[in-house]
């Protein structure tokens, strides 16, 4: 056999040698990819002031469109320090819609905390979410749209819907102790009815559709919530909301 096509035959043996000894030693199988983990880079003070700029300029663009330049000039920051705080564009909008939704539940438990009867507590907390200004539930929406197809971002989701969910659980069952609430279903099931339908409301006020009228859909919305829980006494409060 000739010199040349012996020296290939050794070349290809000896590839598939080293690669089939790659394989043994590889915790990741060559058919699939292991997902990159985030890193948080360190920021300063100015930190929290430009995640509000990326939640503004997110608000407005979308995910898409969102940019270091539209964030740099929405914050007043150079692009090179969004750089150094956050590395890569998509590690900029994500972790801005991980503290944005934070904050949100933040906002509830404050809520939640400053009501001790379990029927009013549940109606400023639907208040306190449908009092939501539009850059809120723009940001949610791209929240909730970008979490489809991040793994990260879904998991994350998952763990600010079971925070999101506490408060209002936590009031049905208080009342379910109290006696103050006969439940005809689970408080789970009854929980879950009422945030879906204020995420539903929030997808539609983004949208700006012309119904339903948020104060409409206040009142209707309390009134089936009191005959799911039982509560004789469960006329919405005075207070309505204008549409925004």
């Amino acid at each position: 056999m000739p010199e040349r096509k012996l020296s290939k035959i050794y070349f290809v043996v000896f590839r598939v040698t080293c690669e089939a000894e790659a394989f043994a030693v590889s915790p990741v199988p060559p058919y699939r990819m292991a997902m990159p983990t985030r890193k948080r880079r360190a920021g300063g003070e100015k930190r929290e002031a430009v995640l509000d700029a990326v939640a503004g300029v997110l608000a407005t663009r979308g995910y898409e469109n969102t940019r270091f330049t539209d964030v740099s000039a929405a914050g007043g920051v150079a692009i090179s320090t969004l750089q150094t705080y956050f590395g890569s564009r998509e590690d900029m909008i994500i972790e801005a819609m991980q503290v944005f939704t934070d904050r949100e539940v933040e906002a509830l438990r404050a809520v939640s905390a400053a009501e001790a009867d379990p029927w009013r507590r549940l109606v400023a907390l639907v208040d306190r979410s449908l009092h939501n200004s539009e850059s809120t539930r723009q940001v949610l929406v791209e929240f909730w749209r970008s979490a489809m197809r991040d793994d990260e971002l879904r998991d994350y989701s998952a763990t600010v819907q079971q925070r999101y969910r506490e408060p209002f659980l936590a009031a049905v069952r208080e009342g379910v102790a109290r006696g103050a609430f006969t439940l005809a279903h689970d408080a789970e099931a009854v929980t879950d009815l009422l945030l879906s339908a204020l995420a539903g409301l929030i997808i539609s006020r983004v949208q700006h559709h012309p119904t339903p009228a948020p104060a409409n859909f206040r009142d209707v919305l309390l009134a089936q919530l009191g005959l799911m829980l039982g509560v004789n006494d469960s006329e919405p409060t005075p207070e309505r909301i204008e549409a925004r």
